[in-house]
């Protein structure tokens, strides 16, 4: 015992209760006692880290230590506060919590669970010492064994190469075997290929169909439910009381084909089929990792058009959004790419006066892929009618552009950019009409949530604050949140992890009511009146019906 308490570090405790205590107060999603002692023990682990390499700095530098009966006082002055430091978070954690839960309309908790956020973090802190125990007494043998053959110096630093190659490999390995795990899993439970998939539709209009240059088994399940759900035109028409058509939707899955641009290809080619450049509207959309479509925004869309519009999406990915960000980054930005200069470019060459309105969308890594292939070309050259991405992740380089170039006293959750002619945003409750200027020829719409951390989330922000949060806070994020270095960074990444479970309206849930202002807004729908659109909203908001359904 004496052994293993000789190992902790006083200061690095002492750093590690204070990051404990700072990992109570609110980040943007509610946490579960569950998922706050697990933060806790990973940030208490990390303080411990911190606290004896800042030893080992203060050592080497050949600096002043307390000792004695000195150094017995500070330190007790010193747990006193951190303890004390440590009570009044846990105390008000259950307050800061449920003040975060009531703005995002989640029913409070009942009880704080002290106890088991503190022995939950106790255990994970014990567990990652163990680890580091382990790693240490690894770089201990193996500079023993040089220490044989070569200098101490240069034994020392040839271990702490070696010992940091063996543990890069060994991360590796096990974060490659998790994502094949989960590649797997993904596959054969939001896919359902080939032996599972249901009956083909019979309706030559419906992709997948026998008339289909589209495979329907090898679609996928998320592509399926896309082009068989929606309203059509009897239920468009009883809603806007006018005639209607059916919309079109075409859908590629990833298997359908080898490459992005026969992906593309395809979509093309059964564009072409049902006559889809015929309509007034035409969307080139990216889904999300797994391929899913939000009904959400695109069931609206075709009752403000009167089923006259046509939405093509091609799969690149079968995993959760996150996984596909980390680990096949390229294949959603080949794939977005191929897909809306294959179908721009023909596009382009159609007569200008019969052919559609053309715009792109996408929703979370969808928005992100379908920014970066929309280029200069697209937006120049036989420009696009306008763009509406939601969610986009914090990476996307044209968001971040558009973001820095925001009005001066604007806030970054909801800037404005210049008279908004060009580009405006919309969040929940903001429809995105807040212009100076009338819209010019084109059209492009942000909507993002201020609680949404996949937008949010910033990787610099390890010692230094994001901009959002110098600001006021925005809807549904708590006027007690506040940044605290290294912890606020590990906050938001837990955030990331958590975004979707938030209800609609916030985190990274985006609902069906805050797409159909920006919408009118990007695409104005031909004698669309503000009665409408608070029908319409009405209309969604009744439930899983048909069409309007949220995930």
């Amino acid at each position: 015992m004496r052994f293993l308490l000789s190992r902790f570090s006083t200061i690095g405790l002492l750093l590690g209760v204070l990051f404990l205590a700072a990992s109570l107060t609110p980040s943007l999603i509610p946490r579960d006692p569950v998922l706050q002692g697990i933060l806790g023990g990973v940030v208490l682990a990390l303080g411990h880290l911190v606290g004896r390499i800042i030893e080992a700095l203060w050592r080497l530098a050949d600096m002043p230590v307390l000792r004695g009966r000195l150094w017995r006082v500070v330190r007790g002055v010193l747990w006193a506060t951190v303890l004390g430091t440590l009570g009044l978070a846990l105390r008000y954690s259950h307050v800061w919590q449920n003040d975060l839960r009531l703005r995002m309309g989640i029913e409070p908790a009942t009880g704080a669970h002290f106890l088991q956020v503190l022995f939950l973090a106790g255990a994970v802190f014990a567990v990652l010492f163990a680890a580091g125990q382990i790693v240490a007494a690894f770089a201990r043998l193996v500079r023993s064994r040089l220490y044989r053959v070569m200098p101490r110096r240069r034994a020392d630093v040839l271990g702490f190469l070696l010992v940091g190659i063996a543990l890069f490999i060994l991360t590796r390995d096990g974060l490659l075997d998790t994502t094949i795990r989960a590649m797997d899993s993904s596959f054969e439970a939001a896919q359902n290929l080939f032996d599972t998939a249901p009956p083909p539709p019979t309706e030559a209009r419906i992709p997948g169909s026998p008339a289909s240059v589209i495979d329907w088994e090898a679609m996928g399940e998320p592509g399926r439910d896309f082009v068989t759900s929606g309203p059509d035109a009897a239920v468009i028409s009883a809603f806007t009381g006018r005639p209607a058509l059916d919309p079109i939707r075409v859908y590629v899955g990833r298997a359908n084909a080898q490459t992005p641009q026969a992906r593309a290809d395809l979509a093309l080619a059964e564009l072409q089929r049902l006559g889809a450049f015929d309509r007034r509207i035409l969307v080139v959309t990216s889904p999300t990792g797994t391929g899913w479509m939000d009904p959400g925004s695109h069931d609206p869309l075709e009752y403000m058009h009167g089923g006259d519009i046509a939405t093509v999406a091609v799969q690149y990915s079968y995993l959760q959004s996150p996984y596909a960000l980390l680990f096949e980054t390229s294949t959603g930005l080949d794939q977005a790419t191929a897909t809306v200069s294959t179908i721009h470019d023909y596009w382009r060459r159609l007569p200008e006066e019969t052919r559609p309105r053309l715009y792109i969308h996408g929703l979370s890594l969808g928005a992100w892929s379908s920014m970066y292939a929309t280029t200069l070309f697209h937006l120049v050259n036989d420009p696009i009618a306008g763009a509406f991405w939601a969610g986009p992740p914090f990476p996307s380089d044209f968001w971040n552009r558009v973001q820095r170039a925001r009005t001066e006293g604007s806030p970054w959750v909801l800037p404005r950019i210049g008279d908004g002619s060009l580009i405006r945003y919309a969040a929940r409750g903001e429809g995105g009409d807040a212009g100076t200027a009338d819209w010019g020829a084109m059209r492009i719409m942000f909507l993002q949530y201020p609680s949404d951390p996949i937008v949010f989330f910033d990787p610099f922000s390890t010692f230094r604050p994001p901009v959002w949060m110098g600001e006021p806070p925005g809807d549904g994020v708590s006027p007690h949140l506040r940044f605290m270095p290294i912890v606020t960074q590990l906050q938001l990444g837990l955030d990331m992890a958590l975004s979707t479970t938030a209800p609609a309206g916030y985190g990274h849930s985006y609902h069906a009511q805050d797409y159909i202002e920006p919408w009118v807004q990007v695409t104005a729908p031909e004698g669309w009146t503000d009665a409408d659109t608070e029908r319409l909203k009405a209309h969604c908001d009744n439930g899983f019906q048909v069409g309007c359904s949220n995930r």
